[in-house]
């Protein structure tokens, strides 16, 4: 190694990162891989959360010990009962319901008395003072910390850049997007400031975020600390998406690093298999029926840790993969943990038909160890960003049926832009992941589930060349987390900016 080298590992050790994710596992799962990641360059890290967001990840806790990794796990008090939340609703998928979602999010900020509290009895002989606080941008709270610091603060964006360049532009344009609305029937505009012209919907201009009081202002708050943010990490490389860096980074005026994807941290089989939590099934017997299918033959379904939908639209779902004749894993979240009544019985049933040819996972599953499996050659999703970015890892190609939030922007980036995906054309957004009263029964029919599921898996010069634009981006991906890739050098140049600020 270089004296240039030696030099720079040494500053890097000196350094300290506070990481504050929102408790949330679609933003909790690539903050710890990204502490882990800070961590084997050198720096000191500290990943603050609560007390149960930390059982869930006892696995990452014990390994980073074993390896000696500088991470300290701080548990913060966060009064659940003190604020009309469930007594342990720690995380978004406890929520039991859509209106419990703004309570919970104004809560977080009760986080930074404790936070603050730590802080104070740092031992400095022991662990440096923190020189760079890292927060979930929902975190808002965490820019008045930096500040009493003085230390700089990134703000950690788990979305798509597509996604983040769409919806800032929404909001930038929303008078002019409303009028559109209110002069055509059709539902769908051009959304301006975009690099290629793209169509959006009109549940995306007048979101509950946007058009309930309440709501706005909470995410003014939220825009509010995102405008005195120093810069800008998100969870994605400069090939999958490099018009939107660019205009995203000309649109803030900030300095925006890619990081990821994420979920490429190198770890071991069981360290992956307990990625996020701890697996709900035998992983042996589950690998072991994988490998007995052909290859690229098993299609995957799975709507992440928050979406719940109804017991009439789980059993569609179940008889349409059941006539498609497609081998499947089908993770089940409202059987289980996250029971939706009148389901077990059906799925007692439905399993017995389907022996042999189809696993139920109620719960949580291995997901990256799944998609990554050579027999997987579909995935049908909620198009969350964790989940597209695994498949994307993966080369696997994807079944897009959105719920909610940032889901149905993805989606167009999967379909329209990438082309590595199939649409069920669902069009109508949950309030939140689970269910309300005036939730539509089935928005997706079981001969729909067979029709897509025949496209996505087929052959043809379609899916041939879904499937190659998926291989491609899949290398594309590797590449940009290895040494000298995009991603990682986007890594390197945001710890270069907290030496030099120190430094200044």
């Amino acid at each position: 190694m270089s004296s240039e080298a030696d030099d720079f590992g040494s500053k890097t050790k000196s350094l300290h990162f506070l990481l504050v994710p929102l408790m949330a596992q679609g933003h909790m799962i690539p903050m710890v891989d990204l502490a882990r990641l800070l961590a084997a360059r050198g720096a000191h890290v500290t990943f603050a959360t609560t007390p149960f967001n930390l059982a869930r990840i006892q696995t990452v806790v014990d390994g980073a010990a074993a390896s000696a990794l500088p991470i300290r796990f701080v548990e913060l008090h966060f009064p659940t009962m003190d604020v009309g939340l469930p007594d342990g609703c720690e995380n978004a998928d406890l929520i039991p319901s859509a209106d419990l979602l703004l309570p919970f999010m104004n809560a977080l900020s009760l986080l930074r008395r404790p936070l603050e509290a730590h802080l104070q009895n740092l031992d400095l002989n022991q662990w440096p003072k923190p020189t760079c606080l890292i927060s979930d941008n929902f975190q808002h709270w965490t820019a008045d910390v930096a500040r009493n610091l003085d230390i700089p603060r990134l703000i950690f964006h788990g979305p798509s850049c597509f996604f983040l360049l769409c919806d800032l532009l929404i909001n930038r344009h929303r008078l002019e997007l409303e009028a559109a609305m209110e002069a055509t029937s059709s539902g769908s505009f051009m959304l301006p400031g975009l690099p290629h012209p793209i169509m959006i919907n009109k549940h995306e201009v007048t979101s509950v975020m946007r058009s309930d009081p309440d709501w706005s202002k909470y995410m003014e708050s939220v825009r509010v600390a995102e405008e005195s943010a120093d810069g800008v990490l998100v969870n994605s490389f400069v090939e999958l998406e490099p018009l939107y860096f660019e205009r995203y980074q000309e649109v803030t005026g900030k300095l925006v690093w890619p990081v990821g994807p994420l979920s490429l941290y190198k770890e071991e089989f069981d360290a992956k298999a307990a990625r996020g939590q701890v697996s709900s099934i035998d992983n042996k017997l589950l690998f072991q029926w994988l490998d007995k299918q052909k290859v690229g033959s098993v299609v995957l379904v799975s709507f992440g840790s928050v979406v719940r939908n109804t017991s009439a639209q789980l059993m569609e779902l179940g008889y349409g993969l059941e006539a498609s004749g497609q081998p499947f894993v089908w993770v089940v979240k409202e059987v289980g943990e996250r029971q939706v009544l009148g389901v077990e019985e059906w799925m007692i049933k439905f399993e017995k038909r389907v022996e042999g040819r189809g696993i139920v996972i109620r719960g949580w599953a291995p997901q990256t160890l799944i998609l990554e499996h050579v027999a997987v050659g579909g995935f049908v999703t909620h198009c969350g960003w964790n989940s597209t970015l695994e498949a994307i890892v993966a080369g696997v190609v994807m079944a897009t049926w959105p719920h909610f939030y940032d889901q149905f922007i993805n989606e167009q980036l999967i379909v329209d832009v990438l082309k590595i995906g199939v649409a069920f054309g669902v069009e109508e957004p949950k309030l939140f992941g689970i269910g309300d009263k005036n939730e539509v029964a089935v928005k997706v029919t079981r001969g729909e589930v067979q029709k897509v599921l025949e496209r996505l898996m087929g052959g043809g010069d379609e899916g041939n060349e879904r499937r190659k634009r998926a291989k491609e981006l899949m290398e594309k991906a590797r590449m940009a987390m290895e040494e000298g890739g995009s991603s990682w050098k986007g890594l390197q140049d945001a710890i270069n900016y907290v030496l030099e600020s120190r430094q200044k």
